[in-house]
């Protein structure tokens, strides 16, 4: 860190770097190497005339803290040369509902990529809908044609590139060019691939949203949302934070700077792990599909290419037609997969999901059942082998009637219990 102003040009620092000294003075704190986590609420003023001036760096703790500037600066030197600020919010979903909050107004429309994060569903039709803010669903791979769905009052167009649970990639670009040319705003989800590898305001995006609770914290112990804005849309986020009172722990925020100085090499781990095991389950006879946006089948897999430096540790398999229970047999078969919310730790995870119903302006309709898995920090021959055990449960239940389901299952959880 010494000297580090002088000899290299910031702009210079390649992003693994960037990770290790955003938001770092030491010598500004004695010569510790990690920022000190200040929990307060109170700031002193000398005198009544500075109170009153407001003459003093941070004025009041939900206005921030040296802890939470630290965490920005990092945030905002990942993000590039075109951020003008960052806001930390409690959540993921937090993030998500203040971006969009400090942009739609009464009578605003919004358009919304079909593969969206259900919670960003639920809040677009719940609570926007009720202060007369309308939301439309788009296909995700829809591109520059999005310019056909643009009205007069369309305000902002969401975009999440991969989509949930599906991952189709979304053409950023292009859909920001559109949006642009009819004055509204682009708001992205890019908690899958983070400013490490896509590049949120190169492509046109105006608020870059990372549900920092995943691969931003990294160990599975923290909530935590941000959104970082541009110049043209940062004042309003910052009022729009700061009227409705949000701010993060203290504790938090350390834990988010901790895992920011490890994102470069877990991600890259999460990365190769999460491909090999997802060739691994193309070969597989069980499998009728594998999602996952650096295979060439994955919807979308071009522009992936073209946009992104890498990927994560989610993928998604399709099974070949088979009975629930058989899936279920498969979940709790595995060992090393957790079954659980959320992704970004360092352990793996599997979940069973189904977004045929939720979908309004595309179908989803998969060969089979489907299960989302993150691919943790674990060795991938590992976790092979663990998903190995976990199809041959599902195989093993093709033939099985209910009743041996429920007494398998019953000896399994007897088994986990003791």
């Amino acid at each position: 860190m010494k000297n580090t102003e002088h000899n290299l040009s910031r702009r210079s620092i390649n992003p693994a770097t960037r990770l290790v000294l955003g938001g770092r003075d030491p010598f500004a704190n004695h010569g510790f190497v990690n920022p000190p986590v200040h929990h307060v609420s109170t700031v002193l003023y000398p005198t009544a005339e500075d109170f009153l001036a407001r003459r003093a760096k941070y004025v009041y703790g939900r206005r921030g803290t040296p802890t939470s500037e630290a965490l920005e600066n990092a945030l905002r030197e990942l993000e590039g040369p075109e951020c003008a600020g960052v806001a930390l919010l409690p959540s993921g979903l937090a993030a998500i509902s203040t971006a969009l909050l400090s942009i739609l107004h009464a009578g605003d429309h919004l358009l919304i990529t079909d593969s969206v994060y259900l919670p960003t569903r639920k809040f677009a039709d719940g609570v926007l809908k009720r202060y007369a803010i309308e939301s439309s669903y788009y296909d995700p791979l829809i591109g520059s044609g999005i310019a056909g769905l643009m009205r007069s009052n369309t305000r902002a167009v969401f975009v999440e590139a991969p989509g949930s649970l599906s991952f189709e990639v979304q053409d950023v670009p292009a859909i920001a060019a559109a949006a642009h040319a009819k004055g509204a705003v682009v708001i992205m989800d890019n908690t899958w691939a983070s400013p490490l590898y896509f590049r949120a305001f190169d492509k046109g995006v105006d608020l870059s949203i990372q549900a920092a609770t995943k691969y931003v914290g990294g160990h599975s112990d923290l909530m935590l949302g941000t959104v970082s804005a541009n110049a043209a849309t940062w004042e309003r986020l910052k009022e729009t934070v700061y009227l409705m009172g949000l701010c993060v722990g203290p504790d938090d925020i350390y834990l988010a700077l901790r895992g920011l100085r490890t994102l470069g090499v877990r991600l890259a781990q999460h990365y190769q792990s999460g491909l090999k095991v997802a060739r691994w389950l193309q070969q597989r006879p069980e499998i009728a599909r594998v999602l996952h946006p650096a295979l060439a089948s994955c919807p979308g897999n071009a522009t992936w290419q073209r946009d992104f430096s890498g990927a994560s540790g989610l993928v998604s398999i399709v099974f070949k037609p088979v009975a629930g229970l058989a899936v279920h047999a498969f979940l709790n078969e595995l060992g090393l997969f957790g079954i659980g919310a959320s992704w970004g730790g360092f352990e793996s995870l599997a979940i069973p999901f189904d977004c045929s119903s939720i979908r309004t302006a595309t179908t989803w309709v998969p060969e089979g059942p489907t299960v989302r898995l993150h691919i943790g920090l674990e060795d991938p021959d590992d976790l092979i082998r663990d998903l190995e055990l976990g199809l041959a449960a599902l195989n093993a239940c093709r033939t099985m009637s209910q009743d041996d389901y429920a007494v398998a299952a019953a000896a399994r959880r007897s088994r986990s219990s003791k």
